[in-house]
């Protein structure tokens, strides 16, 4: 948005110094309402992440991807490999919502709801500020000669770090095994479980590795979703940004005539943890974080200026000195994400426990039988997705229409497994109409309708 400070900073890496080597940083814990909101939301996140593992909706986890399996679990709906389609698209779908929400609302998820932010910023920068000190504080300490006490800080903080780590990865791993398998790899001999107790130890380091060394690098190097969004964004979409119109020319002293608000303390860039001076401009390394909103609001409380110098708005806005509008463009798109949220919601919500298909076995036409009635031979392939075994039985919806089973007869469904029984539909001559009818056909557990599937029933009519 504005001209930046030093002519190459685009080409510069915040992480990185003039040398080429790591440039440590050294945040500053930011004061204000919106560090005061994430931290709240974040303690949301935490809870629900260690316990949603444990939530459970028809005997199935709310929430599990066991990819070796190739299974997913959402809301307690299992889809499994035969689900390709569906799950293909609830994949275009995310895809789709990433793509529209950064349109409008920037790298917001990155500062608000990404675990990266809401463990590095939330907790394990916490605990450092708790045990070490803040950035200032830890900066000067690591420029010195270590003392004995300055060991013992560090030690307990990367025992910290490294427990707080192995929570993490049980859970992780609850995700994708389940918490059944997850207590069997704690509990029984590792000789038994080699692979998920190697699991456990190497998502344990690289948690460790992440909060402990990587950090910020994770957002401004690694992550995908932060090169992508460079591409997406555009004037219009809704950042992190300085009104340089208001705080340009910049003075500390504000003794110039017609100097802007900005005075130049620099708090904004000290807060950032990924060590960039929003007053660039929008970049590739802003998290939207808003802790240089808080820190700069507090600055000009101090100063006795008008908050938001640097606020949520889109370049446009900046530029025109208008109040920010929802635009017949945002408003379509957010549309858009309502109509797809509530898309795979009803995706998700309907379904079933069962999922069968009835055909008629090959080879075998129709039969006329004494008793006056015609049958048809079907075989019926249906899978239990909960974990529970469940009571299970097949009625017809009309009354006219007979099930005879025969050979292996189901009566219940064991959990996560498929099955299959033959059975004949019959139907009285006299109620057959036409040569092609097609019958529903429910299938039960117990007094509860799980799903209907209908069945083509062929006769000489």
């Amino acid at each position: 948005m504005s001209e930046p400070n030093q002519p190459d900073f685009r080409s510069l890496h915040s992480t990185v110094n003039s040398k080429g080597k790591r440039n440590w940083i050294y945040a500053l814990q930011p004061k204000g309402k919106f560090y005061r909101y994430r931290t709240y939301l974040s303690y949301v996140y935490v809870i629900l992440f260690f316990t949603m593992p444990f939530m459970r909706i028809d005997g199935n986890p709310l929430f599990q991807f066991n990819i070796p399996q190739g299974e997913f679990t959402f809301f307690g709906s299992l889809f499994t490999p035969q689900d390709f389609i569906m799950f293909g698209l609830g994949m275009i779908i995310f895809i789709l919502f990433v793509v529209i929400f950064t349109l409008i609302y920037g790298r917001f998820f990155c500062g608000w709801v990404c675990p990266q932010t809401i463990f590095m910023e939330m907790i394990f920068r916490k605990i450092e500020y708790l045990i070490e000190g803040d950035g200032n504080k830890q900066k000067i300490n690591n420029g010195k000669k270590w003392t004995t006490e300055m060991y013992v800080r560090k030690t307990i903080k990367h025992i910290v770090f490294l427990l707080l780590s192995f929570t993490i990865s049980n859970t992780f791993l609850a995700y994708i095994v389940g918490t059944e398998q997850l207590f069997k790899i704690i509990s029984d001999p590792v000789s038994e479980h080699i692979g998920g107790f190697i699991a456990i130890v190497f998502f344990t380091l690289v948690f460790y590795s992440v909060y402990a060394f990587v950090r910020e690098i994770v957002c401004t190097v690694i992550c995908p979703y932060g090169r992508l969004q460079g591409v997406l964004l555009d004037k219009n979409s809704i950042v992190v940004a300085y009104d340089y119109l208001r705080g340009e020319p910049r003075n500390k002293k504000k003794a110039t005539e017609g100097a802007g608000d900005c005075i130049d303390c620099g708090m904004c860039v000290n807060v950032c943890p990924t060590n960039i001076d929003i007053r660039n401009g929008t970049q590739l390394e802003c998290i939207n974080c808003t802790a240089c909103i808080d820190a700069c609001n507090m600055m000009m409380k101090k100063v006795n200026r008008p908050e938001n110098l640097i606020t949520y708005a889109s370049e446009n806005q900046i530029a025109s000195g208008k109040k920010f509008e929802f635009t017949y463009r945002i408003k379509a798109y957010s549309g858009v994400l309502a109509i797809l949220i509530v898309l795979l919601g009803v995706l998700i919500v309907t379904r079933t426990t069962f999922d069968a298909t009835i055909l008629r076995v090959p080879g075998q036409g129709m039969q006329e039988n004494k008793d006056g009635t015609i049958s048809n031979l079907f075989r019926i392939k249906v899978t239990n997705k909960s974990n529970l075994d469940l009571p299970y039985a097949l009625v017809p919806s009309n009354p006219d229409v007979k099930i005879e089973r025969i050979g292996h007869k189901l009566d219940t469904l064991k959990g996560r497994q498929l099955a299959e029984e033959t059975f004949f539909i019959k139907v009285d001559t006299s109620k057959i109409e036409k040569r092609k009818e097609e019958y529903e056909i429910k299938l039960m557990s117990g007094d509860k309708l799980i799903t209907t599937k209908k069945a083509i029933f062929i006769s000489d009519y």
